[in-house]
């Protein structure tokens, strides 16, 4: 196979926009009828996904597949770190654990991370036409050039041409683009190939003197001005998607609340829940008085046990205690549903100090950490509401165990109970992510929360591709595709 080009997204800043101009160029790209695939030499995030090979990815890279229409693969994310706490995080390899190691011993295993780097860029250049790579953060952050393998050091050991994005909409775009590129070293800068300009509102005329002056500036073409996108739906890396939906005048039916942990991971559970219409979402927050609510939500969690101690810290035991008094409903979620039984283990020191804690209570169970990952993507019923579909995955360390389990919460393929609902009907948990996805699980999960009258049909998997191809349209439009290309391959 002859591979047309690699291409690597660098920005200027975090959220510049990396992850969503990948996902429209491969989206794009394949309607041309080219083979795509993503590449992210190394990612940090708690949203993650298990791919089709039963590893696990960042959460943007399993998007940019779905834009590439390929099956997700370990192979498009082959360093995934996943923060425990402030200076240290689980080091996935080609989607397994590898380590857990603090942020100085990482610096240290750079060296190994970027072997597996290296080995996964040759399996997805052997087998694809198009690679586009998308680095992480910024390439002139001084303090982690030294071994970098997420940047301008991959860039250089790949031999990979580079454009620069940049958001307009937070202000100092020109400064942005020009710092970015003074503070690269030559042959760095010689790599980059010209620039993109991300969430622009407003009449493009205004901006045209900035653009030739940027142009004469670096001797760099802006090979386009993407516009803001209003109520773009795509999945996030892991910065915490706005709860602020327009409803379109829709009367809620359902108030719908969940915590915001220190370590909050695979948030995107609830993306069906903050974009139906019908439902009055809120993110609470720390210091956040838990508002009245029908349903409170408790998602996954990279810590559980020091996520279980900021919620008692909270007021958050209390608060559920009284809600479920008032005949209100709690749904868990992966380490949401492993805090809602009597005790959670931790006996070989997995996510922090080896230590055994009392849960939430509200579920008889216990849960103990394993050293061994469970990842599996499954498919399954919800065993009230007509039996309706879920499809999603498994990510956890825990395994639990106690009589709420013998009231399981769902069936999975090969007859495998899973999660557990209470007795009296209140309490569910369950360890799929994705439990809301589909249109029919989402509707019987609502009714049982307590919603009445017609609900909005709400599908994620259709809103996705919509939103997808909207990006590809607006970057076939604001782009010249083909002088990219040309300048990728020069």
């Amino acid at each position: 196979m002859t591979k047309v080009f690699t291409l690597m997204v660098q920005g200027t800043t975090s959220d510049a926009g990396k992850s969503t101009l990948v996902a429209g160029l491969a989206r794009a790209l394949v309607r041309r009828g080219l083979r795509v695939a993503p590449f992210k030499p190394q990612n940090m995030a708690l949203n993650s996904a298990v791919t089709a090979d039963g590893g696990e990815i960042g959460r943007a890279q399993a998007l940019q597949a779905v834009a590439a229409r390929v099956a997700p693969h370990t192979d498009f994310n082959p360093v995934l770190l996943k923060p425990s706490s402030d200076i240290g995080a689980q080091v996935i390899i080609h989607g397994r654990p590898a380590a857990n190691l603090s942020a100085r011993d990482y610096h240290n295993y750079k060296p190994t991370a970027m072997a597996a780097v290296m080995q996964s860029w040759k399996r997805l250049t052997d087998a694809y036409e198009c690679v586009l790579v998308e680095g992480a953060g910024s390439p002139a952050e001084i303090n982690l050039r030294d071994r970098d393998i997420a940047n301008m050091g991959f860039a250089e050991a790949a031999d990979v041409p580079v454009i620069l994005v940049a958001d307009i909409d937070r202000g100092g775009v020109f400064a942005h683009l020009v710092g970015t590129l003074d503070l690269l070293s030559p042959s760095e800068q010689a790599r980059v190939k010209g620039f993109v300009i991300n969430r622009f509102r407003g009449d493009i005329g205004l901006l045209q003197s900035g653009l030739d002056w940027l142009e004469a500036r670096t001797g760099r073409p802006v090979f386009g001005v993407l516009p803001y996108l209003h109520g773009l739906f795509l999945d996030a890396e892991d910065a915490l998607a706005d709860a602020t939906v327009d409803g379109g005048g829709e009367v809620p039916v359902l108030r719908v609340v969940a915590p915001v942990y220190p370590r909050i991971s695979n948030h995107t559970d609830l993306d069906a829940l903050r974009l139906h219409p019908q439902v009055d979402f809120r993110w609470v927050g720390p210091g956040q008085e838990m508002p009245p609510a029908d349903l409170i939500v408790m998602p996954g969690s990279k810590s559980v046990q020091s996520d279980l101690a900021w919620l008692r810290e909270q007021g958050w035991d209390q608060a559920i205690l009284k809600h479920l008094r008032y005949g209100g409903k709690v749904v868990g979620i992966c380490g949401g549903f492993q805090m809602l039984g009597r005790s959670l283990g931790d006996p070989h020191g997995v996510e922090g100090r080896a230590d055994t804690v009392s849960g939430l209570g509200v579920l008889d169970m216990a849960t103990v950490l394993e050293r061994e990952k469970q990842l599996e993507n499954v498919h399954g019923t919800l065993c009230f509401g007509g039996d309706p579909v879920v499809s999603g995955y498994e990510i956890h360390m825990g395994v639990s165990s106690g009589p709420a389990l013998q009231r399981p919460a769902l069936m999975l393929a090969g007859d495998r109970p899973d999660g557990a609902l209470s007795a009296d009907g209140q309490v569910m948990g369950s360890y799929v992510h994705g439990l809301f996805d589909s249109p029919a699980a989402l509707d019987a999960l609502l009714r049982w929360a307590g919603a009445e009258g017609a609900l909005d049909r709400v599908d994620l998997a259709a809103r996705r591709e919509a939103d997808l191809d909207r990006l590809a349209d607006s970057i076939e439009s604001a782009i010249d595709i083909d002088a990219l290309m040309r300048a990728a391959a020069s």
